[in-house]
This record gives structure tokens, C-alpha cells and sequence, in this order.
């Protein structure tokens, strides 16, 4: 029997799921960081070899979800209810596949230089990955129950900052590019990075609602 099977073999059944969900807030929180030393790289073949490598970040975070739904379907204990598992877990999934997707823009669509929208996005997408793991990494024994809360209204938060980053970017961007197809390009890769905050709210607001249930 190999290390982790041996492990496994002797973790009980439910917090299986705690270790799992922590993995992919860890990869999260990695792949959030890449994204923004690439937005701050100024050279745009560094930039985008950064950007290019978060797809095996991404792949990780699918296996760690995969191997989540498998414990979910396989185990009749779990630590809360099996909707609201599933719900982080696509939750979760669905922030790595829009910083993946915002990467996968900016390198598709060429774009030679980044600007302050993006460093700005980038840097809020990493503070709200951020304050989603220290929520997701308290639901193991639920005793800081204050914590996880100010955690999920700190990514509430984020995600209004995106908002208004967004109407802004997007206020200016209508107003002075005059090339169609610069203004698609930012219009789209700004409307998924804000969207990769929506969905760390969305998270949030599943945490939140497991400690309703069992605080």
C-alpha cells in the first residue's frame, strides 16, 4: 500500500473533503498570484510564458474537483450538506477557469502591453482568492466562526471594487479607443476578469451559508 493510499485508508471519510477543498484554495491562491506577476511583467514574451503555465495550474484545480465529486458520490458522510459541497466545488472551479480564461485572452488576442484596468483587476481577483482561502481553511474545525465571516464580506467587498473597476474601464474605454477591435478585445478580457470576483462571491456565499446551518 502506497504513503497516501496508507493515509487515506486512516483519515476518517469526512474530513477528506476539508483537505481536498483546502488544495484547491491553495492552487487557487498560487494561480492568482502568477496571474498578477504576469499582468505586472512588462517584457510580453515573459509575460506570456507566465500567463501560458496557469494551464496546468488550471488542470490541477479540475483533477482536485474531480477527486472531490468521487468522494462525494463514493461517501455517505460528509462534513456538511452534499448540495452545498458541490456548490464550492463548482464554485471554486469556475474562479480557476476564468483566471485561466482571462490568461488565454491576453495572450490569444496579442495584446502587447497591459494597463492599470488590468493590474487593477488582478490585483483585486488576488485579494479576493485570498480571503476565500482563509475562509475555506477555518471550515475544518469551525471554531472561528467571526473570521470566516469577515473573510466572506472582505470578498463581498472585492467583488464590488471589481464592479466599479469594470464600469469604470469600460466608461473610459466606449469614451477613447477608437479602433473596434482594441475595444472588443479589452471589453471582453475586462468582463472576465471581473467575473472570476463573481464567482469568489459565489463561493463565499456557500460558505456563508454553511455556517448558518451549522454554527
Amino acid at each position: 500500500m502506497g504513503l497516501n493510499s496508507f493515509v487515506k485508508f486512516f483519515t476518517p471519510k469526512d474530513r477528506i473533503f476539508y483537505s481536498l477543498f483546502e488544495e484547491v484554495a491553495s492552487n487557487l491562491t498560487a494561480m492568482s498570484a502568477r496571474f498578477e506577476q504576469a499582468i505586472n511583467e512588462t517584457d510580453q514574451k515573459k509575460r506570456n510564458e507566465m500567463l501560458n503555465a496557469l494551464e496546468d495550474m488550471e488542470h490541477k484545480n479540475d483533477d482536485a474537483t474531480h477527486r472531490l465529486f468521487i468522494e462525494l458520490g463514493q461517501n455517505f458522510i460528509t462534513p456538511f450538506d452534499r448540495e452545498d459541497i458541490h456548490y464550492l466545488a463548482t464554485a471554486l472551479d469556475d474562479i480557476a477557469d476564468f483566471i485561466w480564461a482571462s490568461a488565454k485572452r491576453i495572450v490569444n488576442y496579442n495584446i502587447e502591453d497591459t494597463n492599470d484596468t488590468m493590474r487593477q483587476f488582478a490585483h483585486v481577483i488576488g485579494k479576493s482568492v485570498n480571503a476565500l482561502a482563509a475562509a475555506i481553511k477555518e471550515l475544518r474545525n469551525m471554531k472561528n466562526l467571526k473570521e470566516i465571516t469577515q473573510a466572506c464580506v472582505h470578498v463581498n467587498s472585492f467583488e464590488n471594487e471589481a464592479d466599479d473597476i469594470l464600469d469604470s474601464a469600460l466608461t473610459q474605454l466606449f469614451l477613447l479607443e477608437t479602433d473596434a477591435i482594441e475595444l472588443i478585445k479589452k471589453k471582453e478580457l475586462y468582463q472576465d476578469m471581473e467575473f472570476v470576483t463573481d464567482k469568489c462571491e459565489d463561493a463565499a456565499n456557500v460558505i456563508e451559508s454553511i455556517i448558518i446551518k451549522y454554527s
